[in-house]
């Protein structure tokens, strides 16, 4: 009888990932063979892009999960964090953002398959970053973007957004993490390796996003998954705000507000990270579904 060897699982390395007026890091995991689409992966503040690939567990990580299902997983640092923070050390605007990341997916594209097209997920403030890039006209060789799922950002604040800026990082524990049993052991000391300051510009716009949050959602023109923790300590999300939330996105073709049990703000590092994920992947498995019918329709 012959043995046939499994194909090798997809690794995950770092590159470079020229854009506009920096150059950003990020981190990178191909599948075997040509990707379906390309995850891109958007760290909120205070992280990176090390946030997706969480080491405490084996189930954390999103890279080798949409990897192994087909996707190329590109997680980002953002503008101001990883390589760039030295040329943008004091950050960058979330427009600024938007149009680096806009000119970093338009030359990852030239240089790498990207399958039918983008998805974007993201965390917390990068939530903010992925709500600018989906409302701005994309370069005309940029990807075509697919889809938007955002976990940890709602509208309003629960609490005072001037406490980003005037209070220690450490005074913010219980609003990031929600509780330690949420948490695989180790998850705390791993964690160091991808805390990073959050740049001074970024806390300066924290107190305006409830003001931008309608402007943005009102121009995103694809379907729009939304997820909050069990335990959300920095956003308003009773089931009043979340109908808000999602009438806001009026221009989507479909909008989905979900919570995640058992899981504090950065769900991606917690033990239902990998069920956040596989819900998050099977949305955009919806999206490219509809999107092969559509085509399917028109022709």
């Amino acid at each position: 009888m012959t043995t046939v060897a499994a194909p090798p699982r997809p690794g995950v390395r770092r590159i470079a990932l020229p854009g506009g007026e920096l150059t950003l890091s990020a981190l990178l995991a191909e599948p075997v063979g040509p990707p379906r689409a390309t995850v891109l992966a958007v760290h909120g503040g205070g992280t990176s892009a090390g946030y997706f690939h969480g080491q405490a567990h084996p189930d954390l990580s999103l890279l080798t999960l949409g990897a192994d299902l087909g996707y190329a997983v590109l997680a980002v640092d953002r503008p101001g964090y990883g390589d760039s923070a030295a040329a943008a050390p004091g950050g960058r605007s979330l427009a600024e953002q938007g149009g680096d990341l806009h000119a970093a997916m338009a030359r990852y594209a030239r240089e790498h398959a990207v399958g039918a097209g983008v998805f974007l997920l993201a965390h917390s403030f990068g939530g903010k970053l992925a709500l600018t890039y989906a409302a701005e006209p994309a370069p005309a060789d940029a990807p075509p973007l697919l889809g938007l799922d955002v976990s940890g950002l709602g509208r309003d604040y629960a609490v005072d957004p001037d406490l980003l800026n005037t209070a220690p990082q450490k005074a913010h524990w219980r609003r990031n993490w929600g509780a330690l049993r949420y948490y695989p052991p180790n998850t705390f000391r791993d964690a160091d390796a991808m805390v990073h300051p959050m740049p001074p510009r970024e806390r300066a716009e924290a107190a305006q996003w409830p003001g931008r949050f309608a402007e943005l959602a009102a121009r995103v023109r694809v379907p729009v998954r939304l997820t909050f923790a069990e335990v959300e300590l920095w956003w308003r999300h009773d089931d009043g705000e979340l109908a808000e939330l999602a009438a806001q996105f009026a221009s989507a073709p479909a909008v989905s507000v979900h919570r995640q049990r058992d899981a504090g703000h950065n769900i991606s590092l917690g033990w239902t990270a990998r069920a956040y994920h596989l819900q998050a992947l099977s949305f955009f498995e919806e999206c490219l579904a509809g999107r092969a019918a559509g085509a399917a329709a028109g022709g």
